[in-house]
């Protein structure tokens, strides 16, 4: 199964930072590129415990729908989204906001991701050598559009 980390710094509270990346509108906003949008579930305003979102976006040039739920919940620190349906055969995205030990009003935000393409072992390798550093830059962006919109 394929799975990165990534760690961002952002120069606000981890509760500031946890509500923003909850915030539909702000993923929206950040995720202007692919056109992806929510269409089902909470679809504007800030997900909470066991809410759903249904995002459709176009990526590769091909248009999907992934549903994900948030299944941990722990504000301001951590939480959890995971597909209940969509184009992965699994797809768990760990979210954990921490003070920088040097800087209180600084949150480390480190992201977890962890996922399964489908199609068998051909999956695999496209999990490996395509999806991940794709998704990577993908979540990389939005760090930085976050990071940016609450830093001002």
């Amino acid at each position: 199964m394929p799975r990165f980390e990534l760690v961002t710094v952002v120069s606000a509270s981890p509760a500031s930072v946890f509500a923003a990346c909850l915030d539909v509108d702000a993923h929206t906003l950040s995720m202007g590129a692919s056109g992806e949008r929510a269409v089902a579930g909470t679809t504007n305003g800030r997900l909470g415990p066991g809410q759903t979102v249904t995002w459709q976006a176009r990526h590769f040039g091909v248009r999907w729908r992934m549903t994900v739920q948030i299944i941990e919940y722990e504000s301001p620190r951590r939480f959890v989204d995971e597909q209940i349906s969509g184009p992965f055969r699994r797809w768990r995205h760990e979210h954990v906001l921490t003070s920088d030990p040097d800087d209180p009003a600084t949150t480390v935000m480190r992201d977890v991701v962890d996922f399964t393409a489908p199609a068998g072992p051909a999956g695999s390798v496209i999990g490996v050598v395509i999806l991940r550093p794709y998704l990577r830059r993908l979540i990389g962006r939005r760090n930085r559009f976050l990071a940016h919109s609450l830093a001002g």
